[in-house]
């Protein structure tokens, strides 16, 4: 990779108490120095990039998402209704995934979130029809083709509908199955060292979806292996009416009683705490990813991540699936976050506190803050480069404060481990244009099967 000098940026945001106006020096795909004005690197290096026309950020890092999704953008039948008729509809569809279409929407959603300047991504993909027993295999080879990180959830679903739960029966698997699986991918893919291309975790959908004891076992099961937890929990009332229901308690309640009340575990959504909810979340240092636009299209609620953060609790940003965003861009969720955060507490939420849920924070979601989500020497080179020349930004004065409130949609570059992995505008060796022609064919057939 030889070394390069990230020179003079536009602007810079390093999710960090340190800044660099005189950009950065990478080399074998580690930051190894940041520059002030005028400085210059201490070595000589191999490469000069000119950054003078890029406000650059560290990659941004999506903590919530169900690639498989892609496949159902905008579908008339379930484009008015909230959570639970939303799911209903398309579940049935949903089970008709197979191992191809599969691959093309996790292309689709991976090339759209690299292209918005995302660099690791985390899917909860919990749908297992037969023949798709090998799902998080070809995630891997998708996240691996297009050069990204991922952390990548092996979910499940045992509650159906013969049990009081919500899926169909079709798409519930029992626990041996789902703990077998979920060992096996441990064991192959899962990577602790500094530059890991994939971490796996295990993720039972939701309460409406799964028993206590895959809940249960699941937690045990990634305790004995070091690696995380990851579900859907208090979305909307509605999911606090079932838990009361089924289990007869509150949904931290029951969080705490299946033992994933901790660091180790990561939560989607997190709208409906108490505030009792939100101080024993930060104490326990359970993370939460805030999926805005996605609360917004189905009319969940508003989360309340400020207080969350200032309790302690670890917050980032997802995008959620894109059946419920329908998109799959992290630096326009940045942007939706600013504003739904702003609307709950007030406009003087600042913009780095929403570039630093979608980058430091979303790391620390993660577990994965002492590798990415800044810019810092050692840690990995995972940057995101946006230009500001088009019009929805001219007369635009702040250039970080343009990415957002200006709504910034693509990156012009993005280097993951030191590596370009999108230049002007384009990933090198993906044809989109084919990949749209295939996905949006496979999408036509999975709703008229």
């Amino acid at each position: 990779m030889g070394r390069i000098w990230i020179k003079n940026p536009l602007d810079i945001f390093t999710a960090s108490p340190r800044n660099a106006p005189g950009g950065l020096v990478v080399e074998d795909g580690v930051i190894v120095e940041l520059l002030n004005s005028g400085q210059s690197p201490s070595t000589p290096v191999d490469e000069t990039f000119d950054a003078s026309g890029h406000v650059v950020t560290p990659g941004l890092i999506n903590t919530h998402h169900h690639f498989y999704q892609t496949l159902t953008r905008a579908w008339g039948p379930a484009a008015n209704a909230k959570l639970f008729p939303w799911l209903q509809n398309l579940y049935p569809v949903w089970a008709r995934l197979t191992p191809q279409s599969l691959d093309l929407a996790v292309t689709a959603a991976l090339a759209e979130l690299l292209l918005s300047g995302c660099t690791t991504a985390a899917d909860h993909h919990y749908v297992f029809p037969a023949g798709l027993d090998d799902a998080i295999d070809i995630e891997v080879d998708a996240v691996r083709r297009l050069g990204m990180r991922a952390t990548l959830t092996r979910g499940s679903m045992t509650l159906g509908e013969d049990d009081g739960g919500l899926p169909p029966q079709s798409v519930v698997q029992d626990a041996d199955t789902i703990l077998a699986d979920s060992e096996r991918l441990i064991a192959r893919y899962h990577s602790t060292a500094p530059d890991a291309d994939i971490h796996i975790a295990l993720a039972p959908c939701s309460p409406f979806s799964v028993t206590r004891e895959i809940m249960a076992q699941s937690a045990e099961l990634a305790a004995r292996h070091g690696v995380r937890l990851h579900t859907h929990l208090a979305e909307t009332l509605d999911e606090e009416d079932f838990c009361r229901e089924m289990f007869g308690l509150r949904t931290v309640d029951y969080l705490e009683n299946v033992g994933w009340l901790g660091p180790q575990s990561w939560l989607g959504h997190g709208i409906h705490f108490d505030d009792a909810e939100v101080a024993r979340l930060g104490a326990a240092g359970t993370g939460i990813a805030h999926c805005p636009t996605s609360n917004m299209r189905l009319a969940s609620g508003i989360a309340r991540v400020v207080e969350l953060e200032d309790a302690g609790t670890p917050v980032g940003l997802g995008v959620d699936g894109s059946a419920s965003n329908d998109a799959s861009n992290m630096i326009q969720e940045a942007r939706q976050a600013l504003y739904l955060q702003r609307l709950r507490y007030g406009a003087d939420i600042p913009v780095e506190r929403a570039l630093g849920w979608a980058t430091l924070g979303s790391a620390r979601v993660l577990g994965r803050e002492a590798q990415i989500g800044s810019l810092e020497v050692g840690k990995q080179a995972d940057l995101a480069f946006f230009r500001l020349d088009g019009l929805r930004f001219s007369g635009s004065h702040d250039p970080l404060a343009a990415l957002l409130l200006c709504g910034a949609e693509r990156a012009d570059r993005v280097m993951v481990g030191g590596t370009w992995r999108v230049v002007d505008g384009q990933i090198p060796g993906l044809d989109l244009g084919e990949l749209i022609s295939r996905h949006s064919a496979a999408a036509r057939r999975i709703v008229m099967a």
